[in-house]
């Protein structure tokens, strides 16, 4: 049914805007993510042993078998070795947090300068340890961004490992490097073609590369000994010595420095940088531009690490939650049958020991049926009512309808139905109609979309027998749950909506007494100044009202109603919107809760609390969930990843088979459930998201009617439970 209040305020350009912002922010992250899977786990420093592959026939002989330093800038090719008595002393996969500041440490001790080809993602890593280098004068040249083999990786990769090297050097220490290693290079006559196109398109970009002559091999961790020996001179040529400062342990190759060190001075061997060896200056000052791109790009990694950590962090976090919420509800619907059970023993007269026996309530009930353009579905909600085993008056508050909806019960002809018409003001002010003709004490509130079987209202009011319930939730079913997005939503409701009922119910907290099925004591109702229209949802502002008020409200599982659901996505998503939005608007409303004592504390800090971190919180957080997940499967360990997802699958259908036993369902609607994940519960979480920004934005809504498809078959006669359109498959 709807209302006649519209909106106070219309910015479909406002409440539209809020999805560009979803989409950019969720860019945004993927981004984040992108580069961060880039950064550490496309590349990785690690063993520098590649064996040279390929062939190598457009690498000019002057490569092969020329010096160790490379120049091809200008198309012309020269080569140039350290002159005689010459060591230039080289560091590969730095800086390392751990190794780097020894090798400082020693490089000190001996008065020597060295230099460091360093590995972008390790310099922004580790930013003091690259500034003690440049501070120390040591040299720095490029080992690429995430120590990528250039001679195998594409064209735009070479590019962006090189550049994205030297962007994290200029954005640290304010100078540019011109010298290049490529990971996984060696000797001069290991170079082949794949390396070579590498080294030319660097040089393009300016790059001098330096091969090596002597490598150490530490990464092997033959010993200190050995190391040594792969260092030392066979002569008084020239050498470029190879040595590691990261990428795994480099104890060995610390005692080996050292010692070397003082066996190459007392030689008579010259230690230094490839640029002095060779006589040039390697590293200049950058210019503004290029120290403010590389700043931005530095911070835009570490931006991206930070909020991938604070994910990680946040989702650990969700799991833990949803874990929680798993058991509790799981474990309070358990104790909720049980009580359940003691309850019904209580109330028929079987006689336990720890129950006391429980009056039978069998006072009349009137049963009010606000409806406004309901004529798809009126006489089967009507005659429905009218077959109850309990004493009933049925009253029918005609809103306004304009399809003949009033004419239509009025024609039926039934006992103890009254029509009352009046002019279109909406539900709430409809069923405060109903409650003033109300002749009974005891109210029950039921949507025109809706059938009851023969026993539904006596079950819902037994819980009256405890003067403390001032209201009782009934048992919403799905009525046309044929189709896949029948069998989704009567998923939700069996295992969403009554699960929590139940647990809510235990607490003692329950925020919503559904419009389709709600019973009410009469004097509660005008204690808390009837229905309100202050929100979209008014049996949830209701409810929390009873519940500030000091009244219990309490779940019956045996009362069922059964409603029709959406039958398109467009439907669901009007309805739910609504439900969300309204819902916000009474946990604002209500939010005093928090801090009072008694049911209304109850209220505030559990059943708030609960409906704030689980049904708005983690749904806000669920798309980045999901581009996480999309992420893992494409960065990290696929395998794991989809591990992970089948066993959060399996908790969702151990959980959900629980809830259907629960309600004597069969399990065959579950098969949807791997399908929901992918559909229906993103369109959950969107709904989520468009309310919170409707709610932000201070835009107030009209009441969105969902369109009615008369799939509910009239009850027969007798105790038998109606039959709608795929009822009880």
């Amino acid at each position: 049914m709807t209302g006649r209040r519209l909106t106070k305020r219309t910015a479909p350009v406002g409440v539209r805007a809020h999805w560009f912002i979803l989409v950019a922010v969720l860019l945004a992250l993927g981004v984040a993510l992108v580069v961060q899977g880039y950064m550490h786990h496309l590349g990785g420093i690690g063993d520098d042993s590649v064996p040279a592959d390929g062939p190598a026939s457009s690498v000019p002989k002057s490569v092969s078998q020329g010096g160790p330093v490379i120049d091809s800038r200008g198309g012309t090719v020269r080569t140039v070795s350290p002159p005689d008595r010459t060591l230039a002393l080289t560091f590969d996969d730095g800086p390392d947090p751990v190794w780097t500041p020894q090798i400082l440490d020693v490089l000190r001790k001996h008065h020597v300068h060295a230099t460091f080809f360093v590995v972008g993602s390790a310099a922004i890593d580790n930013p003091d340890l690259l500034r003690r280098i440049a501070a120390e004068g040591h040299e720095i040249g490029v080992h690429t961004l995430t120590h990528t083999d250039l001679g195998s990786a594409p064209a735009w990769r070479q590019q962006l490992e090189v550049q994205g090297g030297q962007q994290a050097i200029a954005g640290i220490t304010g100078h540019a490097a011109t010298l290049l290693r490529p990971p996984y290079s060696s000797e001069s006559d290991a170079v082949r073609d794949g390396t070579w196109r590498a080294m030319r398109a660097a040089s393009d970009q300016g790059y001098l590369t330096v091969l090596t002559t002597k490598d150490s091999e530490d990464w092997r961790r033959p010993g200190i000994a050995a190391i040594e020996r792969n260092l030392a001179p066979s002569g008084p040529q020239g050498q470029i010595l190879l040595m590691h400062d990261g990428g795994g342990d480099r104890d060995q190759t610390v005692a080996a420095l050292d010692s070397a060190l003082t066996t190459f001075a007392d030689q008579g061997f010259r230690v230094t940088t490839v640029g002095d060896a060779v006589g040039i200056t390697s590293m200049r000052d950058t210019s503004a531009g290029e120290q403010l791109s590389g700043t931005a790009f530095v911070w835009g990694i570490r931006l991206s690490d930070f909020v991938i950590t604070a994910i990680s962090w946040a989702l650990v976090a969700a799991g833990i939650v949803t874990v929680i919420r798993a058991v509790l509800v799981v474990a309070f619907a358990a104790r909720h049958r049980r009580a359940a059970r003691r309850l019904r023993a209580a109330t028929s007269g079987r006689r336990r020991m720890d129950v006391p026996v429980r009056p039978e309530i069998t006072e009349p009930v009137s049963v009010i049926v606000p409806a406004y353009n309901e004529s798809a579905g009126i006489e089967a909600a009507v005659r429905s009512i009218v077959a109850s085993t309990h004493p009933v008056e049925i009253i029918v508050v005609d809103d306004g309808s304009t399809d003949g909806t009033a004419d239509i019960v009025e024609a039926l002809g039934l006992p103890g139905v009254t029509v009352i018409r009046k002019e279109n003001g909406g539900k709430p002010s409809a069923l405060n109609a109903g409650i003033g003709a109300a002749s009974h004490d005891l109210v029950v509130m039921v949507d025109g979309d809706t059938v009851f079987e023969p026993d539904t209202v006596h079950a819902l009011i037994q819980p009256f027998a405890d003067p403390r319930v001032g209201a009782i939730s009934g048992n919403t079913k799905v009525a046309n749950r044929g189709g896949i997005l029948g069998a989704w939503q009567h998923i939700e409701y069996v295992v969403g909506f009554n699960l929590d009922r139940r647990l809510f119910d235990v607490a003692e907290c329950m925020p919503t007494v559904p419009g389709a099925i709600g019973a009410f004591r009469r004097d509660a109702l005008h204690r808390v100044g009837g229905v309100s229209d202050d929100t979209l949802a008014e049996d949830t502002d209701l409810t929390m009202s009873l519940c500030r008020d000091g009244w219990r409200v309490v779940y019956q599982e045996d009362a069922r109603a059964w409603t029709e659901a959406p039958a398109s996505l467009g439907a669901l998503w009007k309805q739910r919107y609504r439900w969300c939005y309204g819902t916000l608007q009474a946990m604002w409303k209500h939010r005093g809760a928090v801090v009072q004592g008694g049911q209304a504390g109850k209220l505030g800090r559990r059943g708030l609390g609960y409906l704030l971190v689980l049904q708005v919180l983690l749904p806000l957080f669920a798309p980045i969930v999901d581009i996480f997940a999309l992420y893992g499967l494409v960065f990290l360990d696929p395998v794991r990843i989809a591990a992970l997802w089948l066993v959060f699958l399996l908790v969702q259908f151990l959980m959900a088979a629980y809830a259907f036993r629960l309600d004597s369902e069969r399990l065959r609607p579950l098969w949807t459930l791997p399908l929901q994940q992918f559909v229906y519960r993103q369109l959950m979480y969107l709904v989520v998201i468009q309310s919170v920004v409707t709610a932000l934005a201070g835009v107030h809504l009209r009441w969105h009617r969902m369109e009615r498809y008369g799939s509910l078959r009239v009850p027969p006669a007798g105790p038998v439970a109606p039959v709608g359109n795929s009822l009880r498959q």
